[in-house]
C-alpha cells in the first residue's frame, strides 16, 4: 500500500467516532419526527430553476441546477395537502468552501402547516434537546472549552436589540451603508449562543427572502436564525403565501444578481402557482454538518464529513 493510500485510510479511520455519532443523531431526529406524524419526503436534487436569491448561487447541472434548498418542491407538497413534512437531503452552493462551509452539504428541512415562526422555534428547541438526550448527553456540552447549556428556555433576541447591544451602529444604519452582514458577522455573531443556544429573530423586511412580514410591524419579517457557539445552525420563518409579493421579491433578487453577473434563473412558475393554495405554514432548514461540528467540538467541517471535496 503506497503512502497516499495509507494517509487516505488513516484520515477516514480517525473519523469513525464522528461518523457514528452523526448517524445516531440523524436516526434520533428521524424518530422524533415520525413519532409526531411527520411524513418523510424526497424531492429532486436537480431542478430547472432555484429560487432567485441575492447571495446564493446555484451549481449548474446541464441546463438545470443542483438545488440550493429543497424548499420549492417541499412547499408544493404542503400546498397539495401534506401538513407535516421533513427530509434530510444534499444541497449545493457555488463558491462556498471554508472551515464552516462545503459546496455540497447535508440539510434537515421541515415544515408545519398552521404554525408560525414562534411555534417553530419552540419545536426546534424541543427537537434538538431530544436529539441530545438520544445521544446520551445531559443538557450541557463543551464547545471550544466553554459550557453551552441546552436546558429549555433558550435565549431569544431581536435583530434590532442585538445591534443595539453588540454593534457599533444601529440595524437601519447598517442596512443604509450595505454593511448588515459585515456588522452581524464581526460584532454580533460571536456573542450569540455562547452560553446557551440563541434565536435571533425579526429580521429586517429587506432581508425577508421567502418569509412573511410581521403584521404588528411590517418593517420586519417573521424570520429567525439559531446560533450555537457563535455559529449559525438553522434558518426558519413563517412562510410568505402571497404569490404576487413573492414574484416581486424574486424579480428584485434577479436584478441584484445581474449586477454581479450571476446566472439569471427562469422564474419558478409552478412554485408561485402553488403559493396561492399554500396554508399558513412555518419552515426551517438546519445544517447537519454544522450541528455535528458543535457536538464533536471541532472548528473544521472536514472532520465530520467522510469525503470533503479535496479527498475525492
Amino acid at each position: 500500500m503506497n503512502t497516499i493510500h495509507q494517509d487516505d485510510h488513516f484520515c477516514l479511520a480517525r473519523k469513525s467516532q464522528a461518523l457514528h455519532l452523526r448517524a445516531k443523531f440523524i436516526q434520533g431526529i428521524r424518530h422524533f419526527f415520525i413519532q409526531r406524524h411527520f411524513l418523510e419526503v424526497e424531492t429532486p436534487v436537480r431542478i430547472p430553476s432555484p429560487a432567485p436569491e441575492e447571495h446564493i448561487e446555484a451549481i449548474p447541472s446541464g441546463n438545470w441546477f443542483l438545488q440550493t434548498s429543497p424548499e420549492l418542491c417541499m412547499k408544493r407538497l404542503l400546498a397539495a395537502g401534506y401538513p407535516r413534512i421533513f427530509q434530510f437531503c444534499k444541497c449545493f452552493r457555488a463558491d462556498e468552501r471554508g472551515s464552516k462551509h462545503l459546496p455540497e452539504f447535508t440539510m434537515l428541512e421541515w415544515y408545519v402547516a398552521q404554525f408560525d415562526y414562534c411555534q417553530l422555534m419552540d419545536q426546534c428547541e424541543t427537537m434538538l434537546i431530544a436529539g441530545l438526550k438520544d445521544l446520551g448527553y445531559d443538557q450541557r456540552i463543551i464547545w471550544q472549552n466553554k459550557k453551552i447549556d441546552f436546558a429549555p428556555g433558550w435565549e431569544r433576541i431581536t435583530v434590532a436589540d442585538a445591534f443595539f447591544r453588540y454593534a457599533p451602529m444601529s440595524c437601519p444604519e447598517a442596512l443604509a451603508q450595505d454593511r448588515f452582514d459585515e456588522i452581524l458577522v464581526a460584532y454580533i455573531e460571536p456573542h450569540l449562543g455562547a452560553d446557551h443556544p440563541t434565536f435571533l429573530y425579526d429580521y429586517p423586511a429587506k432581508l425577508a427572502a421567502l418569509a412573511k412580514a410581521k403584521k404588528s410591524d411590517p418593517t420586519v419579517a417573521e424570520r429567525f436564525e439559531l446560533y450555537i457557539g457563535g455559529m449559525e445552525i438553522a434558518n426558519g420563518f413563517s412562510e410568505l403565501t402571497d404569490a404576487d409579493e413573492q414574484r416581486r421579491r424574486f424579480e428584485e433578487a434577479q436584478q441584484a444578481r445581474a449586477k454581479k453577473n450571476w446566472a439569471r434563473y427562469a422564474m419558478p412558475e409552478k412554485f408561485l402557482q402553488a403559493l396561492r393554495t399554500l396554508p399558513e405554514t412555518a419552515g426551517i432548514a438546519l445544517g447537519i454538518d454544522r450541528m455535528m461540528m458543535i457536538l464533536t467540538d471541532t472548528v473544521q467541517i472536514d472532520n465530520i464529513t467522510a469525503f470533503p471535496p479535496e479527498a475525492l
